[in-house]
């Protein structure tokens, strides 16, 4: 070969590798770090492509079609964990690493209290960026998630007050399951044997924990207020509860006011018109009054049954008769106080 021909070859070679490698420095770029940090969100189902263009509009990467291309390319675009991180731009690579198990999506630890209704719990989750409106329509419309045990037509009273951490990309479905789970964790067989030997359902049994758990200033009361309603119910007297008045008008029970007819309202869940058991829950009980409805105080030493009580000056007063909660109502409630 001519030395001309020789030395056009050798040009275009190394020409050749030239380009090459300005192509895959530029590739190298392209997937390199940005310096950016960014939450972001990888929905469900979110294919490759629409990862990468995610990240690229958080400014993770300078092109998310070459990271879309390494992603289907290394077969890591098949193995995407959806959820919300917390990122840095710190290379394709790692990214595509951090997005395929490296790196936990972030997640949010909520408690819920005792004795608060589905519409606050609704509230606390919309608070920490859940869908709390889609949780609130599911209790109320709850469909096939709904227990045979409930009776009701929502789930008000079966949605267990603990704490619970949840992914953020939960869905009101996962959230409610998560709850109607740790209900059922409490019916355990010696609770489902007490159960029976009380003769009440699981509805039942929920609804008065319910009604226990707004009326008690303390867990130590919770035991004689559910054997003073128990031994209402016996007798078929009303239970007079003030706080199933105040969920029929959905009122806070400070807000209730007898010179405003609260107290006549006309329904189902007022007990002081209505006999009996309000037709659901007022609210979602805890472990403490579920137990004190089975285990409940209904006697004094005497032997004679509670019928009536009342708090005033920071403690519970019980009474077996009417004339005595009157005479001590006047004692303790209405009386002066001292100078």
């Amino acid at each position: 070969m001519p030395e001309g021909s020789r030395n056009w070859l050798r040009r275009g070679v190394v020409a050749l590798f030239l380009t090459f490698l300005l192509l895959l420095l530029y590739a190298l770029w392209l997937l390199g770090p940005t310096g950016r940090e960014a939450v972001v969100r990888i929905p469900r189902g979110a294919t490759g492509a629409e990862v990468a263009r995610i990240l690229e509009e958080a400014g993770l990467l300078r092109s998310g079609h070459a990271f879309s291309a390494y992603l289907r390319f290394s077969g890591r675009a098949k193995r995407l964990v959806p959820g919300v991180y917390r990122l840095k731009g710190e290379g394709a690579f790692r990214l595509a690493r951090a997005l395929t198990g490296g790196v936990k999506p972030l997640s949010v630890t909520l408690t819920f209290p005792e004795g608060e209704r589905a519409v606050d719990y609704a509230r606390r989750l919309s608070q920490a960026g859940l869908d709390g409106e889609g949780f609130l329509r599911l209790v109320e419309r709850p469909g096939t998630l709904k227990p045979p045990y409930v009776e009701g037509r929502t789930l008000e009273g079966y949605l267990f007050p603990a704490t619970y951490t949840f992914d953020l990309l939960a869905t009101p479905e996962e959230v409610v399951r998560a709850m109607l789970r740790r209900f059922e964790a409490e019916l355990t067989p010696p609770v489902q044997r007490l159960l029976e030997e009380r003769g009440l359902s699981v509805h039942a049994w929920v609804t008065l924990a319910s009604i226990v758990e707004k009326e008690a200033g303390s867990a130590e009361e919770m035991p004689y207020i559910a054997g003073v309603f128990l031994n209402r119910l016996e007798r078929g007297m009303p239970l007079q509860a003030d706080p199933t008045v105040a969920y029929a008008l959905g009122k806070r029970l400070p807000e209730l006011s007898r010179e405003a007819g609260d107290f006549q309202v006309d329904s189902p869940y007022n007990t002081y018109r209505y006999g009996g058991l309000p037709p659901g829950p007022i609210a979602n009980p805890g472990q403490k009054a579920l137990l004190a409805v089975l285990n409940p105080v209904r006697q004094d030493e005497r032997g004679r049954p509670y019928l009536y009580f009342f708090h005033a000056q920071g403690r519970l007063y019980l009474n077996v008769d009417f004339a005595g909660h009157l005479r001590d109502l006047a004692r303790y409630r209405y009386a002066s106080p001292p100078p």
